[in-house]
């Protein structure tokens, strides 16, 4: 897949009912190659594995360009070797918007970012219209604290 992402970022309410409400989840591995120009993905999801290039975020933080190739796990296994700071450690669970149009992708962290909880839906348009959960709390877009790769460099353990 390849394209525009256009995505907007939520932290989780305390004791919301997120759990119960998901569809599905999946555990989720991924590591950071250095690249100054682009954010470069080694990620592996239960049994499959993904390489994915992002551009850097519009101004907003809410679009950018991105390139996502399924690779071999083996593939994965070695690009992990050349991924830098460690991986960040994950579960990913599904949630349905009330209005069943849009999927909010709820990624609760473990190890260095145990105790952060943030929830994403993409989007088609930056304008497009989305009903969020209940337990939805402060939208989070642009501030690169949340990004994965900024996890690494400073862990949600160092912002207490």
């Amino acid at each position: 897949m390849s394209g525009l992402e256009i995505e907007r970022k939520f932290l989780i309410k305390k004791g919301g009912s997120w759990k119960e409400s998901a569809f599905s989840s999946s555990h989720i591995k991924q590591g950071y190659m250095p690249c100054e120009s682009a954010t470069v993905r080694v990620r592996t999801r239960d049994d499959r594995s993904w390489l994915t290039i992002k551009s850097h975020s519009d101004r907003t933080g809410l679009s950018r360009y991105e390139f996502e190739k399924e690779i071999t796990n083996d593939e994965a296994k070695h690009l992990f070797e050349l991924c830098r700071g460690g991986v960040i450690d994950k579960r990913r669970w599904l949630v349905k918007s009330s209005d069943g149009h849009h999927t909010f992708e709820i990624d609760e962290f473990f190890g260095d970012n145990e105790g952060l909880v943030i929830a994403e839906v993409e989007l088609s348009s930056e304008d497009e219209p989305y009903t969020k959960p209940s337990f939805i709390g402060d939208e989070v877009t642009g501030d690169r604290r949340y990004y994965n790769s900024q996890l690494l460099r400073n862990p949600y353990k160092n912002w207490k």
